[in-house]
């Protein structure tokens, strides 16, 4: 039943986004291979609620759809607590490992730009270990752990962007 939840909403949010409020895809600059427009829901940024204006700004909410997906495919394993595309917040459920049971993680991923960029995600770490009373206590979290999450989601968004750039060339 939490499996046909996961696909109605990702179905429900495919659908969401393959409307571009702007109508217009990507417009390739051949001189230098930069995006000029990216008010597509497949170019560079995703647009919720508004339009471009004349001044190049959006009236609406505006994440990477690349790096959205990534991230959802990256802790896809994870149960999901909230999910809230317009804002680029992922918050998933604690989750223990089949290997280590007395250990669960919790992870909250915030989209933060419009653009591809390292700075354009940032992932908090939660880490909770049982006590030989059988509490939930609070567990530091090794550093470079979020760093590493950040870095396979930034990796995927690369490897989602290319693969949508062959696509349109084909």
């Amino acid at each position: 039943m939490k499996n046909l939840f996961y696909i109605i909403l990702s179905l429900s949010f495919i659908f969401i986004t393959a409307c571009s409020p702007t109508g217009k895809g990507i417009n390739n600059d051949r001189k230098t291979g930069l995006d000029k427009d990216i008010g597509s829901i497949l170019g560079e940024g995703l647009i919720f609620g508004g339009d471009k204006t004349k001044d190049n700004s959006t009236s609406g909410i505006a994440i990477n759809s690349f790096l959205w997906r990534a991230a959802l495919d990256t802790i896809s394993f994870m149960p999901l607590n909230q999910v809230d595309p317009f804002g680029g917040v992922i918050l998933s459920d604690w989750h223990s490992d089949i290997k280590s049971p007395g250990e669960r993680y919790k992870l909250n991923i915030y989209i933060l730009s419009r653009q591809l960029k390292s700075n354009g995600v940032r992932v908090s770490i939660f880490k909770q270990t049982h006590d030989i009373n059988g509490q939930w206590l609070d567990a530091a979290v090794n550093k470079t752990t979020a760093t590493q999450i950040e870095n396979s989601i930034l990796t995927r968004a690369r490897e989602k962007r290319v693969s949508y750039k062959n696509q349109l060339e084909n």
